[in-house]
């Protein structure tokens, strides 16, 4: 059964069905070197979802947030301290945007304190992000200082205006993203150049992300997962 109407030769299933593939190509090669074609598919694994989001008539915010974060990815699969800030730069951008769609879309901040769960998990995510900078802060270069704590606290600004929606789909994936992010920082400043521990993190890291992406959403195009 298909997620949306019609069966797989549908344009938005078609184009969901595009972006889960090659949301799996690149799960077989994120230990490979850097190649255009690997930079390419694993663009569009996120690029498609922005085109999903479009076809289906999803906020633009969404569209929008999505094509900065393919951006994002093409910045990220290369090597290099230009294409990390690049990187940065765009997912920093989306950040912003889903922080506008969640707090339009949801029921307001007034809503962390009268829901306990929501304030425990605004609290978890608090406590997580004074731990990526306090960690970082001393391994990250002065110059990547300033970039990458502002960068912690745009994801925890978005992962705590999810708090406010009723949608778990998109809560879920909020949390899925703060959990890549910081896996990603982990394995990128904290572990040592030669630790195995590396390889399953970056696979790791996109185990989290796509379906992150994928759960925020279908959460808004499909409207599901609401409490």
């Amino acid at each position: 059964m298909m997620p949306f109407p019609g069966g797989i030769e549908a344009n938005a299933n078609a184009t969901l069905l595009f972006s889960l593939v090659a949301a799996v190509i690149y799960a077989f090669t994120i230990d490979m070197p850097p190649t255009l074609a690997r930079s390419a598919v694993k663009t569009l694994a996120v690029a498609m979802l922005a085109v999903l989001a479009s076809l289906e008539g999803g906020p633009w915010l969404l569209v929008a947030a999505l094509a900065l974060s393919a951006i994002g990815d093409a910045f990220l699969s290369c090597d290099g301290e230009k294409a990390f800030l690049g990187g940065l730069t765009s997912f920093l951008l989306a950040h912003g945007l889903y922080v506008a769609l969640f707090l339009r879309s949801g029921g307001g901040i007034g809503l962390l304190s009268a829901e306990p769960w929501r304030a425990a998990i605004a609290v978890v995510m608090i406590v997580f992000a004074l731990a990526m900078v306090f960690a970082l802060w001393r391994r990250v270069g002065p110059a990547l200082r300033l970039p990458v704590s502002v960068y912690i606290a745009a994801i925890l600004a978005m992962g705590i205006s999810a708090l406010t929606l009723s949608n778990f789909w998109v809560i879920g994936g909020a949390v899925l993203f703060m959990a890549s992010d910081g896996l990603l920082a982990a394995e990128k400043f904290l572990a040592p150049a030669i630790s195995p521990h590396r390889v399953w993190m970056r696979y790791a890291v996109w185990t989290l992300y796509y379906p992150a992406q994928l759960g925020i959403t279908l959460g808004f195009l499909l409207k599901h997962g609401s409490a």
